[in-house]
């Protein structure tokens, strides 16, 4: 689930995710403002999996349009993520640095971490542990 503040939420639950702003919405969105000296955060919530990763990779897509110099996304509140998550995430690295912009993750929980080591994606992505080492770090 994507984390938002500026649409209404109709708590419909999908699995262990819940809705959050739409009767055919399973994810709620808030981009931080993206002057040129900041990121965009993406926060996230609940599982990622082949039901979600698709909204999340519409909504990093639209970040993604907008070149912002560096797109953060914020796993603090994700428990799981499968291989459908793990391929949105570098696909959206991957366009980010096509234009020279920088892709991060922050604040993954123990669980989730494991799985980007088995894949050995922690040794791809830029991971940290919260918004404030990323925005120091870009």
């Amino acid at each position: 689930m994507i984390l938002g503040t500026s649409t209404k939420s109709s708590g419909r639950s999908i699995g262990s995710a819940r809705a959050s702003f739409g009767p055919r919405d399973m994810l709620k969105r808030r981009n931080t403002p993206a002057p040129a000296n900041r990121s965009q955060v993406l926060p996230l919530e609940g599982e990622i999996d082949l039901h979600l990763s698709p909204r999340i990779a519409a909504s990093l897509a639209e970040m993604i349009t907008k070149k912002p110099p560096q797109i953060v996304v914020d796993l603090s509140r994700v428990t799981y993520i499968d291989s459908s998550g793990l391929a949105v995430f570098i696909e959206a690295m991957q366009s980010v640095e096509k234009y020279g912009g920088k892709f991060a993750i922050v604040g993954m929980q123990a669980t989730v971490r494991s799985i980007f080591e088995i894949a050995r994606l922690d040794q791809v992505f830029r991971i940290f542990p919260d918004l404030e080492a990323a925005s120091v770090a870009a």
